[in-house]
């Protein structure tokens, strides 16, 4: 794929902010007619369809911080000449062609294209049909910014494919696919893994756990777990599972404590049978399943763990390997935990609500990977880029 110039890119995304300002009026129209058909059965989803004048501000802030953050492509990772005269250059490299399958989300098809774009690669974005009018008309702003500076609106293209057409595209690609992010729950991922002919980098669930030591300093904890339950219930790094030390001072005045709070959110509580006996009037966590649940909605499990090790092992048997948090005044013990814990985010004494592009420094994000290849967290444009070996000689040949 031919290199754009950095500034041809930055040209196109200064026309697409301007785009996107002038048509905001059209884009919160298109969106509403989105909002219109669905049927609010998913608030979660609901809440990620949403484009209001603040949505499109921060798909324009979005845009603007790519503009602002350097080429990701060509910059010289390692450098070295071999005694045999043979000059090796380490660069990094555009992946080529992305194709990213997601929900509801419109703002993904402006942060995941900008992304790819400035990386220097084409993007196709399959965009769910709950949000088709948002996406149509902001692909029509990505062509026009893109053919107002002389380049093909083909870098950037919304597919609408009905699932049979997706598993064919995806077994059988009518182009080059070097890389599939599939932005979703455990089915549509285990859908693109079957099918996928080529690079999957899984963008996984959350169901993220706190645990509550016993040296925890009980304020500090209540406000970190009701910020990371209630901010944003749609988000992949909402809080799903609390387990509590059973050595915890004052145990069942503190776990009162926090239920009494949790209700005062609206949140729905289920208990392991530690917990039962103190809150009686809450539901028991009906099977295993539910311990490898995310439930993107006001609900929450609080359960007891017998120690650490417990904690940290079931942690790492029931998460989605996205965010962690230890609440502990032990820093020796938090940073044991943080090494311990599998996870592409861990925390000491803070709401797994900052595991995201912007809130972490990298900016704009193309998903959350809970892989370890290529990149775990945040994907921003840094790590949307693979690398090759520029390697110089002058005849000489390996004997």
């Amino acid at each position: 794929m031919k290199l754009i110039s950095t500034a041809v890119k930055n040209q196109v995304l200064q026309s697409m902010m301007d785009i996107l300002d002038r048509r905001r009026e059209d884009i919160i129209a298109a969106n509403k007619k989105d909002l219109d058909a669905f049927t609010k059965d998913d608030q979660a989803m609901y809440d990620r369809l949403v484009v209001d004048n603040k949505k499109v501000d921060d798909m324009i802030k979005a845009v603007s911080e790519v503009k602002d953050q350097e080429d990701p492509v060509g910059k010289v990772k390692s450098k070295r000449e071999l005694d045999n005269g043979l000059k090796i250059i380490n660069k990094t490299a555009p992946f080529g062609t992305i194709m990213i399958i997601y929900e509801s989300r419109p703002d993904v098809t402006i942060e995941a294209a900008v992304l790819a774009f400035k990386a220097n690669s084409k993007i196709l974005l399959k965009g769910g049909k709950e949000a088709y009018h948002s996406n149509v008309i902001l692909e029509a702003c990505w062509h026009e910014a893109l053919e107002a500076n002389g380049l093909s609106k083909d870098l950037i293209r919304l597919m609408t494919l009905n699932r049979q057409e997706t598993q064919e595209f995806l077994k059988n690609p009518t182009e080059k696919l070097d890389l599939i992010v599939p932005r979703g729950g455990e089915r549509l991922i285990a859908f693109v893994k079957e099918h996928a002919q080529c690079a999957v980098l899984v963008s996984g669930r959350g169901n993220n756990f706190i645990y509550v030591a016993p040296d925890a300093d009980w304020d500090k904890a209540v406000k970190v777990i009701i910020n990371a339950k209630t901010d944003k219930i749609s988000g992949c790094n909402a809080l799903d599972k609390v387990l509590i030390d059973k050595n915890l001072p004052d145990f069942n005045v503190k776990v009162k404590d926090l239920a009494a709070k949790l209700s005062d959110h609206k949140v729905e509580i289920l208990v392991d049978k530690h917990i039962k006996p103190v809150l009686a009037d809450k539901d028991e966590i009906p099977n295993e399943d539910t311990w490898y649940e995310e439930f993107l909605a006001l609900k929450i499990v609080l359960a007891t763990a017998d120690n650490f090790e417990d904690a940290v092992e079931k942690i790492n048997q029931y998460s989605g390997g996205h965010s962690s948090c230890i609440l502990t005044e032990n820093a020796d013990e938090a940073l044991e935990f943080m090494e311990q814990i599998d996870s592409g985010a861990v925390y000491h004494n803070a709401s797994t609500r900052f595991t995201d592009g912007g809130q972490m420094g990298v900016g704009a994000e193309l998903a959350i990977s809970t892989d370890k290849l290529h990149h775990r967290g945040p994907l921003g444009l840094e790590q949307l880029v693979t690398n090759k070996y520029y390697v110089f000689g002058d005849g000489q040949i390996r004997v």
